[in-house]
């Protein structure tokens, strides 16, 4: 399987660099896994929501850029669907049995993601309700992808 995760803004955090590396490794064994990244669009101070709207299309727009084409675009987003691990799991097996072996994962920015990203979107997933800085969320879903096979193995790391 081919996985992308396609991300605004870079990290900034050493302990997520480092948490990041640790399940990019543990995965290449199961997958090849590529992070693309841009820069995030800047925001002004206190936009108005007409100006916010049009830095998140811009940020949108770049984004889109970046996800492979043929690929099964997964978009990151608070109103997503929520799922359990295992739930992960099977979706990425079941994308695996009808030939679309080609994954991308897309993380906005700080401030959200346009409605043209949730548009193109062939599944829309959120870990929760809750407000995740984007630079954790990166950490969570290299470890829940890494889970995710891991489950689809019956290996013990889920256990």
């Amino acid at each position: 399987m081919r996985i992308t995760i396609v991300c605004a803004g870079r990290i900034k955090e050493r302990y997520l660099e480092e948490g990041i590396a640790v399940f990019m490794k543990r995965l290449a064994p199961f997958a090849d896994v590529e992070i693309r990244e841009m820069r995030e669009e800047k925001m002004p101070d206190a936009p108005t929501p007409a100006e916010k709207a049009k830095v998140l299309a811009r940020e949108g727009e770049k984004l889109l850029r970046l996800v492979p084409e043929g690929s099964c675009l997964v978009v990151l987003d608070v109103f997503g669907e929520e799922m359990a691990s295992e739930a992960l799991a099977e979706k990425l097996d079941a994308l695996a049995l009808t030939g679309r072996s080609r994954v991308t994962f897309l993380i906005g920015s700080a401030f959200g993601i346009s409605d043209a990203v949730r548009r193109a979107a062939d599944f829309r997933l959120s870990f929760s309700r809750m407000t995740f800085t984007h630079q954790m969320v990166r950490l969570l879903l290299v470890e829940q992808i890494y889970r995710a096979f891991k489950i689809s193995r019956g290996e013990k790391y889920h256990w």
